[in-house]
């Protein structure tokens, strides 16, 4: 099977909106451009606005391309404890099933494996029975 293309911050967007009962929520007015997502009102990925519990340990400047994406401790733990993946965490969000990236290194993922966060980063947040009609329509591996 072919590698799919690298990841692209729009494509973010596009995942999230194409999942059942999105919203965007509209950028903070002290952060342009930094958008929420969410399903019935939870919000499962969002862009952050730079805050010094995140930043470049050559600068000590707080990153200004943080995104956040929920899921679950498991797959927190997974994720931030491959060497390989881009994914991070600061002790802020100890205690909180969500994982940073930066959009900088977006293009460290595939369009599936970017696909795939955000799908799990939805499933974490959606309501149960939206949750499982989605994973019922789905169960053929393929997610929209």
């Amino acid at each position: 099977m072919a590698r799919t293309r690298k990841a692209r911050v729009t494509d973010v967007e596009e995942l999230a909106l194409g999942l059942p009962e999105v919203t965007r929520d509209p950028a903070d007015p002290a952060a342009p451009g930094r958008p929420a997502y969410q399903v019935r009102g939870k919000t499962f990925a969002f862009f952050r606005v730079p805050r010094k519990d995140a930043f470049d340990p050559a600068t000590g400047e707080p990153y200004d391309d943080v995104m956040a994406f929920s899921c679950t401790a498991e797959d927190k733990e997974a994720l931030v404890g491959d060497p390989e993946t881009p994914f991070f965490t600061t002790p802020h969000w100890n205690g909180y099933n969500a994982v940073l990236l930066l959009e900088r290194d977006l293009g460290r993922l595939t369009l599936d494996e970017l696909r795939e966060v955000v799908t799990d980063a939805w499933l974490a947040k959606a309501p149960k029975r939206l949750a499982a009609d989605f994973l019922a329509a789905h169960d053929d591996g393929n997610t929209p």
